[in-house]
């Protein structure tokens, strides 16, 4: 159970309780009630509370209410937490213990009311998603939807990334008003584990899925393979207007000149600072390479727990994208695309004159900051991605990281994240000679080739609703900073609901936006595979850089111009051995 679920309980248990007290009004309502559910209710919320304000949310008399607030610190259910550098004011917060328990009983809350509302067939409580939360209305699918789902009797299929939107979304599909699927109906995998199985998937005669969502660099691959259908006129049957969205967000999902998918969300890659952190220390935020160095050393602070960065530097994809975005920072793409006025671009390139830019005065470059990036990040960052560089920032330790934009928004809304509200999301800072252009990310809503032709309208309808303007303005109010559409990220209530998607907003208006940092090319995720190896090999110590650059630059080109587009015969293996074949 997810925050957001849990204070949807609390608001229907509060509502549940309040009729209660007209039942017995001569006497008054439990105050431990009143004292634990509005702590919790802040904690999730990040709203600092204070003794006295607590103490009136009990509706006892103050001196009793200090005495019983007083029992509960005592016992351990609630802890103090020093507001300033004096200590001699603080914040209550509800324990971790009393946290812990506090999320068992409102789990068997929802599995009574799951038990009393009765479940759908074949289907556990769990399966249930308990409403919307009290940020966002509930959202309505379309009656069209709703009644050919009814009507085929199809249960729909899903393939998606597993993070949190995906997750936030099979809750939209979940929820027991909907009465459209279940959790079982959603198959959410990591990166590698998810291109994988869309290739494991083609090769069925008919598609164990209805709708799939790709990274959006693999869709040069896919369309060469015969993985995804064209979506050219189911577009246009189900409604989806193309011009609502940034243009830069919709070519991501065109091939060749036709329509291969629906943009799900957009994901930007930027640089998080600590605004606290450099407020105190009176320093502007990083403009250059040059300002990120200097900051993350006069941040870095080993012995105190404390790390003047972090970035994705693992062995594979992680450290490749993280290359490739350097890179852009000081001007290149790693192979050789058309330089346009704003950027680059494959539009007018011929496929197979293309070849491998990165041994280069900018290639050169771009290790020597992830070189000195280095010593100022965790000693084992080398090893480190994703959920374990935004844990480490998420718990205050780090003054800056480099991340997507949707990881980025658990720093406002995690309930564990201790920098809420103290963190100020900033361009990619510029390399040597280089742009503040941001790396755009995120997925594709895609049709499987192999789906039946009788399922392929419904999964349209789906896609239709999923990236829907409705659908989408509920995500980014619930915290998820996606706003591929104009309507949306215009909306005033979206874009008061987030800091991320008024920031992604101003960096669309000055066209700060480019996919040319991680291009689609069928060839893709083979550069990706070579770039992770070769530039970790650098950066270990295992090659010099010139050597590094240089090998890479030539298997890279070796790959671009074999073009083959068969499925490899590694693709069923272990993830492992599927992401390298």
């Amino acid at each position: 159970m997810n925050e957001y679920e849990m204070l949807r309980v609390i608001e229907f248990l509060e509502k549940a309780r309040r009729p209660f007290q007209d039942v017995v009004s001569d006497f008054d309502a439990d105050p431990v009630w009143k004292i634990v559910t509005f702590l919790i209710k802040s904690h999730i919320r990040s709203q600092t509370v204070t003794i006295s304000t607590l103490g009136q949310e009990s509706g006892i008399p103050y001196a009793t209410s200090m005495r019983l607030i007083n029992r509960l610190i005592e016992a351990g259910y609630i802890v103090k937490v020093a507001k300033g550098r004096t200590g001699k004011s603080f914040a209550l917060q509800p324990s971790e213990r009393l946290l812990e328990s506090f999320q068992v009983y409102a789990g068997r809350m929802k599995s009574l009311l799951a038990q009393t509302l009765g479940y759908r067939s074949g289907e556990q409580e769990d399966d249930y998603y308990f409403g919307g939360t009290p940020l966002g209305s509930h959202i309505i699918p379309p009656m069209r939807l709703v009644q050919k789902r009814v009507e085929s009797q199809i249960e729909l299929r899903f393939l998606l990334n597993d993070d949190n939107y995906f997750s936030a979304m099979r809750n939209m599909w979940a929820d027991f008003r909907n009465n459209l699927a279940s959790r079982k109906n959603f198959d959410l995998l990591p990166l590698p584990d998810l291109y994988r199985l869309v290739l494991k998937n083609r090769s069925n005669s008919v598609s164990d899925y209805d709708v799939i969502a790709i990274n959006i660099p693999w869709l040069g691959e896919f369309v060469e393979k015969g993985v995804i259908r064209s979506m050219d006129t189911l577009i246009q049957k189900t409604g989806i207007n193309p011009l609502d969205f940034h243009p830069s967000i919709w070519s991501t999902a065109r091939w060749n000149g036709r329509d291969y998918g629906v943009p799900g969300y957009c994901t930007v890659a930027i640089l998080a600072a600590r605004k606290d952190l450099f407020s105190d220390a009176g320093l502007d935020f990083p403009r250059t390479f040059e300002d990120v160095i200097s900051a993350g050393r006069h941040f870095h602070s080993p012995s105190h727990d404390m790390y003047g960065a972090v970035w994705d530097g693992a062995r594979g994809m992680p450290i490749a994208s993280s290359f490739m975005f350097f890179l852009g920072a000081c001007g290149q793409p790693a192979i050789s695309l058309r330089k346009t006025r704003t950027g680059f671009t494959l539009e007018g390139v011929d496929l197979e004159e293309l070849h491998c830019t990165i041994s280069s005065d900018a290639g050169l470059a771009t290790l020597d900051f992830m070189r000195r990036l280095i010593d100022i990040s965790p000693p084992d960052i080398l090893s480190m991605a994703w959920d374990r560089t935004l844990d480490v920032f998420m718990k205050g330790k780090a003054s800056l990281g480099y991340f997507w934009t949707m990881r980025a928004a658990r720093f406002e809304y995690d309930v564990h994240s201790v920098v809420k509200r103290r963190v100020e999301y900033i361009p990619q800072p510029s390399g040597p000679g280089g742009t503040r252009a941001s790396p755009i990310g995120g997925f594709l809503f895609c049709i499987p080739t192999n789906l039946p032709d009788e399922r392929v309208e419904l999964a349209a309808d789906a896609i239709a609703w999923m990236a829907s303007r409705e659908a989408m303005k509920a995500h980014v109010k619930n915290g998820f900073p996606i706003a591929p559409r104009f309507s949306v990220s215009a909306d005033p209530e979206a874009a008061a609901s987030s800091p991320i998607v008024r920031f992604v907003d101003q960096l669309a208006k000055k066209n700060l936006l480019h996919t040319w940092q991680r291009p689609n090319i069928p060839q893709y995720t083979r550069l990706e595979r070579i770039l992770g190896e070769e530039v970790h090999n650098a950066l270990c110590g295992l090659k010099s850089d010139k050597d590094a650059l240089a090998d890479a630059a030539r298997e890279i080109d070796r790959q671009l111009k074999t073009g083959s587009t068969a499925i490899p015969s590694g693709a069923f293996l272990s993830p492992e051995e599927a992401w390298r074949s």
